[in-house]
């Protein structure tokens, strides 16, 4: 019988529907759920890591050390993401002070070079290092493999795949994960957003192909139309006989009667997000791709499909201003624009 390994993104993830609102209070309450549950590795911070609040990203309303604090008391292995160039290794090294265990070095699909020397330093700290290799259907399957063991050498103990726009499908999954297995020793993960509405069936295509470590949030919470929901994912992982160890009713309960009333909007697959992931764009550009369509009298759906243009990648959000205001002043300036209802019309 299979072994699953699941980890919890809901308090790390989950920030991006916030509006990286993640209260203590909820960190407190949610650790300690899933620690009933039976989760071991549960992921706390900012949705873009560790040093991820700031104006590009959006800030936070507690700092990294905060969350991590009120997750302390959990009986779980504490993890954090670390994104180069968002977080560095001073702000690993105070997270480790704060009672992290382990680390998600996450970089863009092609670039896992800029994680190694962060890999070997978590793994200098005692750390479980985990490499995350970002916006995977960007890259084929042989590119990914080479990726992955890169961070395999660095001494990545597991090397995730993150479908960061949802837009896999089950062979887009498959021809990846299979890729990678032939290529890596370590174990495999897989993080999926549901934009397409096939994050669990997405998952147990990795199963088949060898991926023993599975993402979920409860309530799906998360960027985008938001994760693999955690519940969800429990009662099917059990249904087919695969030992995760975590009890799906307390699962159920901490979705439906704690993360469910601080969500800011039901975890849907509405337009915005099936176009994120039809087009291929980072799920945690909608949030602001939303606040800037309302500013500029622009459909979010118009931004979204000029990132995904543009093969935009995590860190490039600020692009999206850029769209706005290229395709109002175009509004504004055509001749058949006649007045501010032509300029902000959808």
């Amino acid at each position: 019988m299979t072994a699953i390994t699941y980890l919890d993104t809901t308090l790390r993830d989950g920030s991006h529907a916030l509006d990286h609102d993640l209260s203590t209070d909820l960190v407190r309450q949610v650790s300690g759920d899933l620690a009933r549950a039976g989760v071991r590795y549960v992921e706390v911070g900012h949705g873009a890591g560790l040093g991820g609040s700031s104006l590009l990203m959006g800030k936070s309303t507690a700092s990294d050390t905060d969350l991590l604090d009120a997750a302390a008391d959990a009986d779980v292995v504490l993890t954090t993401l670390l994104v180069p160039g968002f977080g560095t290794l001073e702000e690993l090294q105070v997270a480790v002070e704060h009672g992290v265990r382990a680390v998600r070095v996450a970089t863009h699909v092609t670039e896992a070079d800029v994680g190694l020397q962060h890999l070997t330093a978590a793994r200098d700290l005692g750390l479980m290092a985990i490499g995350f290799l970002m916006m995977a259907h960007s890259a084929p399957p042989d590119v990914i493999a080479e990726q992955a063991a890169m961070m395999e050498d660095a001494g990545a103990q597991v090397v995730y795949l993150a479908d960061s726009a949802g837009n896999m499908l089950g062979d887009d999954v498959r021809a990846r994960v299979s890729a990678v297995r032939r290529r890596v020793g370590c174990e495999l993960g897989l993080h999926m957003h549901n934009n397409l509405g096939v994050a669990i069936t997405n998952s147990l295509a990795g199963v088949e192909e060898g991926v023993t470590w599975i993402d979920g949030s409860l309530g799906g919470l998360g960027a985008g139309a938001g994760n693999t929901p955690a519940e969800v994912l429990a009662v099917v992982l059990q249904r087919l006989g695969l030992q995760t160890g975590i009890d799906a009713d307390v699962l159920m309960d901490s979705a439906e009667d704690v993360v469910r009333p601080q969500m800011k909007h039901p975890q849907v697959i509405d337009r915005e997000s099936l176009i994120i992931g039809d087009a291929g764009v980072y799920s945690s550009f909608l949030g602001k791709a939303q606040k800037l369509g309302k500013e500029y009298g622009v459909a979010p759906r118009e931004l979204l499909l000029e990132a995904g243009r543009m093969n935009a990648v995590a860190g490039q959000e600020d692009l999206l201003e850029d769209f706005a205001v290229a395709i109002a002043r175009r509004r504004t300036t055509s001749p058949s624009a006649t007045g501010p209802a032509a300029a902000t019309a959808w």
